[in-house]
């Protein structure tokens, strides 16, 4: 280790199950430990405000490391406390949930919440190295299973690779947990999204195949929010597909009948976004508010087949209550 400090961050649920794994390793054996409540409620910028008063009086400078250790939300919000602090320092990004190792753990995104938006402020930054591990998803619940694994569904829409999306619709999420191909899968959606990022690192491009599903999710996720009853980000992605999936096959030929296939898959498992019709006009405002529209143009990115990806597809209001009305219907 090169550095003249070691930080761990953690929450306070991941410091409990996750951090006896690795606390034993000589490299962090003198490390300065900062903890953080847990959940996304609290990816914010009084936590943030706590992980840099707590590098500097910790004496962190910028030859100083910061490992986060633990979900989506340190991963996110120790990368943003890291780039920013003293104009930038090293960190390592020790994923503990599924979600964090398909998805956060890879595209160097960084951010918190903020003014009752979903990663409003944030900044593009690589740590330095990504370690993943499955044995920390044995201490995970099955809800945040399910969260990460909506992301891995969104890998295999986006995959040409042959058999994905099969194998992701055919495996068994409900028995004892087959962890050995879990493994195998995880290695093989992450490369999905790892092949894209490397195409286009900042997101002015096709790295904005990555949104399918996000659009309309991140609206639901900040609606819940802001209503008191927040949702994982995995289940938000998940009904965020069945409308866009809706739009895709309505307005770009997606199948049908695959279509169906994966929306019955999703309502299996994840159960339905309770909204009403009163709600929609909250819900569009929200996407309007989205990073990557432009003005009242609201973009999608859509499908035509598995791996036939539409990105910028400007979708009018009209349209997407048509997709909303899918989504409460359940259909």
């Amino acid at each position: 280790m090169k550095y003249d400090k070691v930080f761990v961050l953690t929450d306070v649920t991941t410091h409990e199950l996750c951090l006896p794994v690795v606390a034993d390793m000589a490299a962090i054996s003198g490390a300065v430990h900062i903890i953080i409540p847990q959940g996304d409620v609290n990816k914010n910028l009084t936590s943030l405000s706590q992980v840099w008063s707590e590098l500097s009086a910790g004496g962190a400078t910028r030859h100083s490391l910061l490992i986060n250790l633990g979900g989506g939300m340190v991963t996110d919000l120790g990368g943003f406390a890291a780039a920013t602090f003293k104009r930038g320092i090293d960190f390592i990004n020790i994923p503990t949930t599924l979600l964090a190792m398909v998805d956060a753990s890879e595209g160097g995104k960084t951010g918190i919440n903020f003014a009752g938006l979903k990663n409003e402020v944030g900044v593009f930054r690589e740590p330095v190295k990504v370690i993943l591990d499955t044995q920390f998803l044995r201490t995970l619940d099955h809800e945040n299973i399910l969260s990460g694994y909506a992301e891995m569904l969104k890998h295999g829409l986006l995959s040409h690779e042959g058999g994905m999306l099969d194998e992701l619709l055919s495996f068994d999420l409900d028995a004892d947990l087959d962890f050995a191909h879990l493994n195998d899968m995880v290695h093989r959606s992450v490369a999905v999204k790892r092949r894209i990022v490397k195409m286009d690192p900042t997101e002015h491009g096709k790295r904005k195949a990555l949104n399918l599903g996000h659009t309309v999710g991140h609206a639901l996720e900040s609606f819940a929010l802001k209503r008191g009853k927040p949702v994982l980000h995995g289940y938000a992605v998940a009904w965020g597909m069945i409308a866009e999936l809706y739009l895709s096959a309505a307005y770009f030929e997606f199948p049908t009948e695959l279509m169906r296939q994966v929306v019955h898959f999703i309502n299996e498992h994840y159960g339905r976004f309770d909204f009403g019709c009163d709600d929609y006009e909250t819900l569009f405002d929200y996407m309007r508010h989205d990073k990557k529209n432009v003005g009242d143009n609201i973009k999608f990115t859509l499908l035509s087949a598995p791996g036939v990806i539409r990105i910028n597809r400007t979708i009018t209001r009209e349209q997407i209550f048509e997709a909303l009305d899918f989504l409460r219907d359940g259909q």
